[in-house]
């Protein structure tokens, strides 16, 4: 209507040129460009996160080149050594010990090859012999193996059990006490033991004690059928016996025909071994204490001069070859030996009167034997006694 205003006549309307028509519109502006110092910044930080990580490679990279140049050189021994480890010691007190003991040079470059190597868990316990110049390495390679020093304790055949204690009680590899008693006598096995440090005595016993045993009675099982001996006891007793007659391998089968036979016939066996264990016992003769003529008539109960038959108990521990001479003796009719005075062995002879014609030779043997000593003696006396010239 004349006289009013709508919105359209309220506003001026704005009229542009043809040109200005055609320009496009402003879209949105672009972000404002970072400053120069902002992006000198950004590039140092960088550069400076990319310096960090190449210098740690290469300090890395040398500490390990060290590490294994150190790990695998000689080491500082010059002499073998030998290093106890102990039982649950751990792998860091390990390390510093082997350093203590001038093995290896640094522990902490000992724990990470141990570490690199994943060995740092399989190390054992035992006593090691450490080569001159072993390098880390080959300690470590020797520990993870368990390949401990041994050590030997050889029981002879023919030892007594108070014997044999005294050498176990001798070995200071050893550990623990013997047991209070001992064992039967002839219970004990020779042998040698090779064993490492820290075993017990206690073991050791139990060890000879078995082996004894499965000796004897596979022997035993294979004896020959007329034998006249009944029971294991009677057996490993003579066995003993036959030990201390002879130590030659070559005549100990015809030793052991010798009592077999005299056992068959009832003659007493007339053993100078089982006198000796009658009067002297395990501690055994003094090796300067000869056998008196008084000793043979001694009345004990393994004087078989005296006694007929077996003693009570065996007088050592027999080793294998005596067991198998008695358990299968030489097919004989000897009845007497003496010794044959010239290479530790004896004569043997069926009849008493070959055996005293035996004996009248040794005695000989033994006077001329008697007389050569003197007379060593007294030349040696007479040489101590002339003045020195000069």
């Amino acid at each position: 209507m004349p006289g009013e205003q709508n919105e359209y006549t309220a506003r001026p309307v704005a009229v542009s040129s043809s040109r200005g028509s055609l320009r496009p519109e402003q879209g949105t502006p672009p972000p404002p460009r970072r400053s120069r110092q902002s992006r000198n910044q950004v590039v140092t930080f960088l550069n400076f996160l990319l310096s960090s990580v190449v210098f740690i490679i290469l300090v890395a990279a040398g500490v390990l080149y060290f590490g294994q140049r150190e790990f695998t050189r000689p080491g500082p021994t010059t002499t073998t050594e030998t290093v106890l480890i102990k039982p649950n010691t751990g792998t860091r007190e390990i390390a510093n010990l082997l350093q203590r003991e001038g093995v290896i040079r640094d522990a902490r470059v000992f724990l990470v090859g141990l570490r690199i190597n994943n060995a740092d868990s399989s190390l054992k316990a035992g006593e090691y012999e450490i080569k001159p110049g072993a390098s880390m390495k080959d300690v470590m390679d020797l520990l993870k193996s368990g390949k401990s020093v041994m050590y030997s304790l050889t029981i002879p055949e023919g030892l007594t059990v108070k014997q044999v204690f005294d050498r176990i009680a001798r070995m200071e590899e050893l550990s623990g006490d013997l047991p209070t008693e001992l064992p039967p006598e002839g219970s004990l096995a020779a042998d040698t033991l090779r064993f490492t440090r820290g075993l017990s005595r206690q073991e050791v016993v139990n060890k000879l004690m078995a082996d004894q045993k499965n000796l004897v009675q596979s022997i035993w099982n294979r004896r020959a059928p007329d034998l006249p001996i009944e029971t294991v006891e009677e057996f490993v007793t003579l066995a003993s016996i036959v030990e201390k007659e002879t130590g030659r391998a070559d005549e100990r089968s015809r030793v052991a025909a010798v009592f077999i036979n005299r056992l068959k016939k009832g003659m007493r066996l007339q053993s100078d071994p089982t006198v000796i264990y009658g009067i002297f016992g395990g501690e055994g003769k003094p090796s300067d204490r000869p056998i008196y003529k008084s000793d043979l008539e001694k009345e004990t109960p393994y004087n078989t001069y005296v006694i007929k038959g077996l003693p009570p108990t065996p007088i050592a521990n027999p080793g294998r070859a005596a067991l198998e001479a008695v358990a299968n003796p030489s097919r004989t009719d000897e009845l007497y030996f003496v010794a044959d005075g010239s290479n530790g062995g004896h004569v043997f002879a069926k009849t008493l009167e070959e055996h005293n014609e035996n004996v009248a030779r040794w005695r000989k043997i033994e006077r001329e034997r008697a007389k050569q000593a003197e007379a060593a003696a007294q030349e040696k006396g007479s040489e101590t006694t002339q003045p020195k010239s000069n």
